[in-house]
């Protein structure tokens, strides 16, 4: 019997560089923590100047305890409890703001991901996972007994060729793909070369956007795909078609290099391994944060080290 799984065509890789990605994986596990003076500064926020209270904490140190919260899978009263003794051991005179501070704030942080400007146009790929949420439903099942209904968002992200996520939207669970795909689009500031997706992005607009940034778009077309004949119309997806009924779906990959479209798989399995499966936060402005932060967190450690793979002879 043929596996879909692990074809017979499927390439195998060898990583070149396995001596430094080790020391590299080991880096990630460190909890050497440091603050420069500019941080120290910043800790606290400079008055506002209207009338009331004042802030005691600065989102910088709302976005540093809620991002050390996301890498070791800690609840807010044991960041409250880490960063304190953190702030012992390296003898500074900081307050840490409570676990219903940073509660309360992350609903309003505003969290800019963390991009690494790139030299040329990027190729651009785009898919989107489910992250499970503590619904009410769940809750109510727990508490007075019965089946509760278990909550989902969707997390649509985009990730450029090395796998750097450049950009990323949170939505509900029945959210469209191929609609939110062009907000994941729309946020890329780099030029784009191509833009790669599965066939839940075969869709005009998807085309149209592609066209407008000048990018090559690569989406297998659906199965029951026939070439546009009334109403609207691109050129480039029904060359898709064509060519796909011409030469084949597996050809068709391998011309256009749709493989590509691993990369974005391999940043979701990153990020379920290393933050999880799951959104802590019960406020959908608390959720929002928290996926931003999870983005800088896995670009960060990408920007630590990765592996450098080659594919292996057949």
């Amino acid at each position: 019997m043929n596996s879909r799984i692990h074809p017979k065509y499927k390439s195998k890789y060898r990583v070149q560089n396995w001596a430094a990605y080790d020391r590299v994986l080991v880096r990630r596990g460190s909890i050497t923590v440091w603050l420069t003076p500019e941080a120290v500064t910043a800790w606290k926020p400079r008055r506002s100047g209207n009338p009331g209270g004042q802030p005691r904490y600065s989102d910088l140190a709302i976005e540093t305890a809620l991002t050390l919260r996301l890498v070791f899978h800690m609840p807010l009263r044991q960041t409250e409890g880490f960063l304190t003794s953190i702030f012992e051991m390296m003898c500074v005179d900081l307050d840490v703001p409570d676990h219903t501070t940073l509660s309360r704030r992350s609903q309003s942080l505003e969290v800019l991901l963390n991009r690494v400007v790139a030299n040329a146009p990027i190729h651009l790929i785009i898919d989107s996972t489910g992250l499970s949420i503590v619904g009410e439903g769940e809750w109510a099942a727990v508490k007075h007994g019965g089946k509760g209904r278990r909550g989902w968002k969707k997390l649509h992200l985009g990730v450029d060729g090395s796998g750097a996520i450049v950009s990323h939207v949170l939505t509900a669970g029945a959210a469209d793909d191929a609609k939110t795909g062009l907000e994941v689009i729309d946020a890329v500031v780099d030029e784009i070369q191509t833009i790669t997706g599965d066939a839940a992005y075969d869709a005009i607009a998807i085309y149209d956007a592609g066209a407008c940034r000048g990018a090559k778009v690569v989406v297998p077309p659906v199965r029951t795909a026939a070439v546009s004949k009334r109403g609207r119309r691109s050129l480039s997806r029904d060359r898709t078609i064509r060519r796909v009924k011409k030469v084949g779906r597996r050809r068709w990959k391998k011309e256009s290099s749709y493989h590509r479209q691993g990369t974005v798989e391999n940043a979701f399995f990153r990020y379920k391994s290393i933050i999880g499966g799951r959104l802590r936060g019960r406020h959908p402005e608390s959720q929002r944060v928290e996926a931003a932060l999870a983005c800088n967190v896995l670009n960060r450690m990408l920007d630590l080290g990765r592996p450098a793979s080659i594919a292996k002879g057949r």
